[in-house]
């Protein structure tokens, strides 16, 4: 009697109004797995918000990257004293001149002159949060690009606001 009364709770959680109690963890894997393997392959380094809090409380010079779009997001809310340049969510393994010239989007050159051309400044790039792509293209870029001191904030602005710190906005 007492396997059975386990066996229904376990059916009853597992059912919970048709959706599984377990499915948020499996998509937490997921985006954790993606950014393992995403920073694995690429070669930069991982920060977490309270981190890039202390490196910034104590003027550590550091160059911070917001791959968000400036109208959308930069202009409303950025940690303070970063730099804005947007980058697409999808991988971005090619960077397209031509589409860039019909677009008037920014291309390389316009990168590596906003970071600069000391290419072992510590560079941290950042988006909106660990699931967003945009900070992965940026910081994969920056590598690419010759920069080798690159690390990315994959909490972004969702993990700096949550964690109470102050943003800027325009």
């Amino acid at each position: 009697m007492r396997r059975l009364t386990v066996l229904l709770v376990l059916v009853f959680l597992l059912a919970g109004c048709g959706k599984n109690a377990f499915e948020s963890e499996v998509e937490t894997e997921q985006v954790a797995v993606k950014l393992a393997r995403d920073t694995a392959q690429a070669g930069y380094g991982l920060i977490t918000a309270a981190e890039l809090k202390a490196m910034l409380d104590e003027k550590k010079p550091v160059l911070l990257v917001d791959a968000m779009p400036y109208e959308d997001s930069y202009k409303k809310q950025h940690v303070p004293g970063a730099v804005q340049f947007t980058f697409p969510v999808e991988d971005m393994p090619e960077w397209d001149d031509a589409e860039n010239a019909k677009t008037d989007k920014k291309g390389p050159e316009d990168y590596v002159k906003l970071l600069g051309e000391d290419r072992s400044k510590l560079i941290v790039t950042y988006c909106g949060f660990t699931k967003c792509g945009r900070s992965h293209n940026a910081a994969v870029w920056a590598k690419k690009l010759g920069y080798t001191n690159v690390t990315r904030f994959p909490g972004g602005i969702f993990a700096w606001m949550g964690a109470g710190y102050p943003v800027e906005g325009e």
